[in-house]
C-alpha cells in the first residue's frame, strides 16, 4: 500500500491496476472477484481511493487492516506533496518542473486507462453486462452533467432486475 501511495500519480483509477499487481496476483490476499468487488463498491461512495484501500485491508486483516492499509497508502503522499507545497510555488513557473507534470500527466491517462482495461476484463464476461457497460459509457458521453455514483446505482440496479429475470 505505500508502494502504491508513492508511486502512483494520478486520479484515485490511476492506483486500481497497481493495487491489483499486489493484492491479487503478487501477494494473493484477495481474489479476482473480491478485488473487482471492492473498487465496485468504493465506486459509489464518497472517497472511492480511500474505501478502495481500507476495504481490501479490512478484507486482509480486519479493522487493523483497514488503518494499516489507509495510512500506508495515503503517507506517502502526504510527506510528498502537502509538506513540500509550500516550495513548489517557487518552482512552478520552471520548464523542467512544467515538462514533468505534463509527463506524470499523460502518464496518469495511460495508468487510468489501464485500470478501465483491468476492471472491464473481470466486470464485462457476458451480454448483460457489456451492455450495461456500453450504456453508461454511452450515458457519461451524452451527458457531461451526470454524476457517476448516479449511474453505478442505476446499472447495480437494472443487475439486480436482469439476473432475477434470468432465474
Amino acid at each position: 500500500f505505500a508502494e502504491a501511495g508513492a508511486f502512483v500519480f494520478g486520479s484515485g483509477l490511476a492506483i486500481v491496476p497497481f493495487l491489483h499487481g499486489g493484492v491479487v496476483t503478487r501477494f494473493h490476499w484477495l481474489t479476482d472477484q473480491q478485488f473487482l468487488d471492492a473498487v465496485a463498491v468504493a465506486m459509489i461512495t464518497p472517497g472511492p481511493v480511500v474505501i478502495t484501500v481500507a476495504f481490501i485491508g479490512y478484507l486482509v486483516a480486519g479493522p487493523i487492516g483497514a488503518g494499516i492499509a489507509g495510512l500506508a497508502t495515503f503517507g506517502p503522499c502526504y510527506l510528498f506533496t502537502v509538506l513540500p507545497a509550500p516550495y513548489f510555488r517557487r518552482i512552478s513557473k520552471n520548464a523542467s518542473i512544467k515538462a514533468f507534470v505534463d509527463g506524470v500527466s499523460a502518464a496518469a491517462t495511460g495508468a487510468i486507462g489501464g485500470a478501465a482495461i483491468v476492471l472491464g476484463k473481470r466486470a464485462l464476461y457476458d451480454i448483460p453486462t457489456v451492455l450495461i457497460g456500453l450504456v453508461v459509457l454511452a450515458a457519461m458521453i451524452k451527458f457531461k452533467k451526470v454524476q457517476e455514483p448516479l449511474l453505478i446505482v442505476a446499472a447495480g440496479v437494472i443487475g439486480v432486475i436482469l439476473t432475477s429475470v434470468q432465474h
